[in-house]
């Protein structure tokens, strides 16, 4: 957020969607360099991950941001997305052939370098910049003013490690607590599926799986990557703020809880993409709309405090809710696994109903704070408050 302050809704969407894309992509570990064992999985989570992690946090390091607008970086942010979107595409493909083709070992093991050569396409862009500098005249020193008055006048840097970014003031403290709003709700119905996808599948009568999970994957990450695109470019052109996508999501996402409960055939897989998209979008809204409001000071708390909502949500109607009304349907069956549309038609009722109340919370948040996304944005740039006055 603070390396690229002009570009918080993208960057939000390309961090957010390669992280939808970790299903598909440990899918593709599990199957082909796994094969398959349930124990490799666990070391592989407990120790490669965190291994490859910590290696790579080497290279997160603050930069000067731009000053203005960067066409190289405009361009750069184009060739991440488009790897991203290939990448995305080559995982869905390979995991709707593997379950009609039986792939040989050097096949599979070629298929895996290939997408571990998508995974890292991002890093030709310092390897580029390494190796053919190009002419940083238009970024100035942090804290120093740059540019002309249609573009931010001060970078951003300095800015957020000692103050929020916004300032108290006659405007913004008649918007009252954002804090009342914004409890990340949103994200609850969302893991709910999720933890449940294979138990909805089996219950509609689809036994593989694997191919729902690889859909919710991909679709996450089409709605994590476009959410962060598309409420950049309304923010910046008609001063839009973030949230009014998160609630037109909610309202998709209503529809798509119907469509679960009534389990009408041929609707599960377009249910399940439509909702991956609609809880994608919520991550990659989330994340700048709070680095704008609250600044980026406190801004790992506050992120982390949002993200309570996937544990929380995930306990209260995954473990009970849904667990509790799915044994119950099970036990009336006689049987451990239940089957037919009655095994999560009450908890996606309960979930569509959830989904209205945070439509409601949405709509609420975005009048609230529809004055500060004019103040931030006025003229389509993004700038900081100039006076306690303003």
């Amino acid at each position: 957020m603070r390396n690229f302050p002009l570009s918080r809704g993208t960057v939000a969407g390309i961090l957010k969607g390669y992280g939808g894309l970790s299903a598909a992509v440990y899918t593709e570990i599990f199957g082909i360099l796994l094969h398959n064992s349930s124990s490799m999985l666990l070391m592989f989570l407990a120790l490669g991950v965190p291994t490859l992690c910590i290696v790579m946090m080497y290279f997160v390091r603050p930069c000067t941001p731009a000053s203005g607008e960067d066409s190289a970086e405009h361009v750069h942010f184009l060739f991440i997305q488009a790897a991203s979107v290939v990448l995305g595409l080559y995982l869905l493909t390979t995991t709707l052939l593997d379950n009609f083709i039986s792939f040989s070992a050097p096949v599979s093991c070629t298929l895996l370098v290939i997408m571990v050569l998508l995974l890292m396409a991002p890093l030709a862009i310092p390897i580029k910049m390494t190796c053919y500098p190009s002419n940083r005249s238009k970024l100035g020193v942090l804290g120093q003013p740059v540019g002309s008055s249609d573009h931010p006048i001060q970078a951003e840097g300095n800015t957020d490690k000692t103050e929020p970014l916004l300032t108290p003031s006659s405007s913004t403290s008649n918007l009252g607590s954002f804090h009342e709003s914004d409890s990340g709700s949103e994200l609850v119905p969302g893991v709910t599926v999720l933890n449940n996808l294979a138990q909805i599948g089996i219950a509609q009568g689809v036994h593989d799986t694997t191919i729902l999970l690889s859909l919710f994957s991909f679709c996450n990450f089409v709605g994590r990557l476009s959410g962060g695109i598309v409420s950049e470019h309304f923010v910046r052109s008609k001063t839009i703020p973030r949230t009014i996508w998160m609630t037109c999501s909610q309202v998709i996402m209503i529809v798509t809880y119907l469509l679960f409960a009534s389990a009408i055939d041929g609707t599960l897989y377009a249910a399940t993409a439509l909702l991956g998209i609609c809880y994608g979008v919520q991550f990659s809204i989330m994340v700048p709309t709070a680095s704008e409001l609250f600044g980026l000071k406190h801004f790992g708390i506050i992120y982390n405090f949002m993200s309570l909502g996937n544990p929380l949500g995930a306990f209260l109607f995954s473990s009970l809710i849904a667990g509790y009304l799915y044994d119950n349907e099970a036990a009336k069956q006689h049987s451990v696994s239940c089957v037919g549309p009655n095994c999560f038609r009450l908890t996606f009722l309960a979930l569509a109903c959830v989904c209205a109340v945070g439509t409601i919370f949405s709509i609420i948040l975005t009048r609230r704070i529809k004055p500060v996304y004019q103040m931030l944005y006025a003229g389509g740039s993004f700038r900081l408050p100039q006076s306690s006055n303003h």
